[in-house]
């Protein structure tokens, strides 16, 4: 079924953000997209690709924005709210709870250690969530170059996000436009 005509419901919308805030420790994204596309099919790879650039660029966490953007676009107002909510609400209760335990127990070592290996993870989780969405891309190659442009440009030159996309949006921009007049 093609997302535009998919309705789902603001309990759905709860329960489906629900679930991808418990999996995502360490990196919500990974588990997001998988969710969305892959799982429950919400959204195609592009579409997801589309809206988390939008929400990259505007203020806030990204998965946030995320939340709001699929809610809204699937259930309007009460549907951003739900996903929101259903994103935050078991993670805070977690992470409070993590909280106190670290304040008790973050000067042993082995705990230092394990804190470690999570980062590791989670680096990994955005790798290969990044990897995924640079498959999408390979549809369209001259589009490689707008990526290539924009990781040189936050690498090389380390730049805040608003300079990087002041300088590459436009140039994506164009590339993506020749490619609607080829399809």
């Amino acid at each position: 079924m093609d997302s535009h005509q998919k309705k789902l419901s603001p309990s759905e919308l709860f329960t489906g953000f629900c679930r991808i805030g418990l999996s995502g420790f360490g990196g919500v994204l990974p588990w997001a997209r998988r969710t969305i596309v892959e799982k429950e099919k919400w959204l195609s790879p592009e579409e997801f690709s589309a809206m988390l650039g939008i929400c990259q660029i505007a203020p806030g966490p990204n998965i946030m924005n995320l939340a709001v953007c699929v809610g809204s676009k699937f259930a309007g107002v009460r549907g951003a709210v739900a996903a929101v909510t259903g994103l935050m609400f078991a993670p805070i209760i977690i992470i409070v709870l993590l909280g106190m335990l670290y304040e008790s127990y973050s000067f042993m070592p082995a705990v230092q250690g394990l804190l470690r290996g999570i980062s590791a993870v989670g680096v990994g989780l955005i790798a290969s969530t990044g990897l995924k969405m640079l498959r999408t891309e390979f549809r369209y190659p001259p589009m490689l170059v707008a990526v290539a442009l924009t990781m040189i440009i936050a690498i090389y030159f380390h730049l805040a996000l608003g300079w990087v996309v002041l300088i590459t949006a436009p140039f994506a921009l164009l590339i993506a436009w020749r490619k609607t007049k080829h399809d």
